[in-house]
C-alpha cells in the first residue's frame, strides 16, 4: 500500500485545496475556505474540473465530519484553541511568492494581524517557533494561530506575488 500524499494548491482569495489520490486511482478534494467552510469534492480522473460529487460544509459541519475522521483525545492537557476563539490554519508560500526568499520579519504579521506563525513545515519536517530572521522558502507551509479575521489577513499578507 502506497503512502497517501496531500497536495495543496493556494487559491489566492479563496483558501486552499488539499488534494488526495486514493489507491483506487479517485481523487478527493477538499477546498478551505477563508470564511470557515469546506468544499469536498470526488472526480473519478486526473482532471479536477470532472467532479462526480461537490458539497459545501458550513464551519461547524466540517468540525463535526473532521471530529468522526480523527476522533479528539479526552486528554485535558490538549489546548482546542477554537475553545478561545482562536482558529489554526496552514497557508502556503508559492514560489512565486513576494515573500519567497524573504525573512519572516519582513512581512511583521504579527504586528499587523495578531496572528503568529508557530510552525513553518518544510518538506519532510517541522521548524517549530521560527524566528524572525528565518528565511521563507517556496513550498514553505505556514502554520498559523490566530482570531478568525486575524488569519485571514495573515492569508491575504502571506499570498502576496
Amino acid at each position: 500500500m502506497v503512502t497517501p500524499r496531500l497536495r495543496a494548491t493556494p487559491l489566492p482569495g479563496i483558501g486552499v485545496r488539499y488534494e488526495l489520490h486514493t489507491n483506487a486511482r479517485d481523487a478527493l478534494s477538499v477546498v478551505t475556505h477563508r470564511d470557515g467552510g469546506r468544499t469536498l469534492n470526488v472526480h473519478h480522473d486526473e482532471d479536477p474540473d470532472s467532479c462526480g460529487v461537490s458539497l459545501r460544509l458550513a464551519a461547524g459541519e466540517a468540525t463535526a465530519l473532521a471530529s468522526v475522521l480523527v476522533p479528539d483525545h479526552d486528554s485535558p492537557s490538549l489546548l482546542h484553541a477554537g475553545d478561545f476563539g482562536l482558529m489554526a490554519e496552514r497557508i502556503g508560500v508559492a514560489g512565486t511568492s513576494y515573500w519567497n526568499g524573504r525573512a519572516l520579519g519582513e512581512t511583521r504579521l504579527r504586528t499587523r494581524t495578531g496572528a503568529s506563525i508557530v510552525a513553518v513545515l518544510r518538506r519532510s519536517h517541522a521548524i517549530p517557533s521560527p524566528g524572525p530572521r528565518f528565511r521563507l522558502r517556496g513550498g514553505d507551509v505556514l502554520i498559523v494561530i490566530g482570531t478568525r479575521d486575524g488569519v485571514d489577513e495573515a492569508h491575504t499578507i502571506l499570498e502576496r506575488t
